[in-house]
């Protein structure tokens, strides 16, 4: 089982390892814990570096696999920018995917890590207005760094609501409301109202730790993803568009700023 580290801090860039087990068919390892978020929930996996007895492969997706994380590298080891002369890369070097037992260094691609940050904490915030405002659930959402859409079962949508959401959103990144993490019991979890705000209910019977994000005084929701620690982060979310997806399922789209 892979620690998950990105779990109880967002904030770990970097981490040691030991590998625990290679995908050959992948070019891909485990490691006994990660700070790589694997993808879900609508937010994307990470990407990084992985060092290797001095050498460095590039992460290029990292993906959960029943209960560890598979970190896919690409075939060869990442060129040493203090070399004299590159050269052509050895194909026994361009095969070689770390053995099980050694220790690596990971480097996530913080850059894009911290956008997806903002972003879903920018999709919790709208996410956590319209249902205290007009009591409507989440149908969708999926979101890229700096962008992101949420669907949501209203009847209708139309510019000066949309206008209002937008003010609401904004006055609570400018509140700078504490963003807190825990992880409880199943069923200490389900006994919090309205803790899954999607319509259909995601979290299989088999999960006995429920991981909560609490948007203080806003929202709290089950959610396995990244975010930042207090919205004041997120900086100025626009809304650029809305789409109706149905008699009942409104689509909103939202892009931030870079800082």
């Amino acid at each position: 089982m892979t620690e998950l580290l990105y779990q109880t801090n967002s904030y770990t860039k970097t981490f040691r390892a030991v590998v625990t087990g290679v995908d050959e068919d992948n070019k891909g390892v485990i490691l006994d814990q990660t700070a790589f978020y694997p993808g879900g929930g609508g937010q994307p996996y990470d990407t990084g570096i992985l060092k290797v007895d001095g050498k460095k492969f590039r992460v290029t997706r990292s993906r959960k696999t029943g209960n560890d994380v598979v970190h896919m590298l690409e075939g060869s080891p990442l060129p040493d920018p203090s070399a004299a002369s590159q050269g052509p890369v050895d194909p026994e070097i361009r095969r070689n995917i770390p053995e099980p037992g050694t220790v690596v260094e990971g480097e996530v691609d913080w850059d894009r890590r911290y956008r997806l940050m903002r972003t879903h904490t920018a999709m919790h915030i709208l996410c956590g207005v319209i249902f205290r405002d007009y009591g409507a659930s989440v149908t969708g959402g999926d979101m890229d760094p700096l962008q992101g859409r949420m669907d949501f079962e209203f009847e209708t949508m139309h510019k000066d609501l949309v206008q209002t959401i937008e003010e609401a959103i904004n006055k609570e990144v400018e509140n700078a409301r504490e963003v807190r993490v825990k992880i409880l019991p199943r069923e200490e979890a389900f006994q919090i109202p309205d803790l899954i705000r999607t319509k259909i209910n995601l979290l299989p019977e088999g999960i006995q730790q429920v991981r909560v994000v609490e948007i203080v005084g806003l929202d709290l929701q089950a959610d396995g993803g990244t975010h930042v620690q207090n919205t004041s982060e997120v900086g100025r979310i626009r809304v650029v568009d809305y789409k109706s997806k149905g008699k009942i399922n409104k689509r909103i789209y939202v892009e931030l700023d870079e800082r």
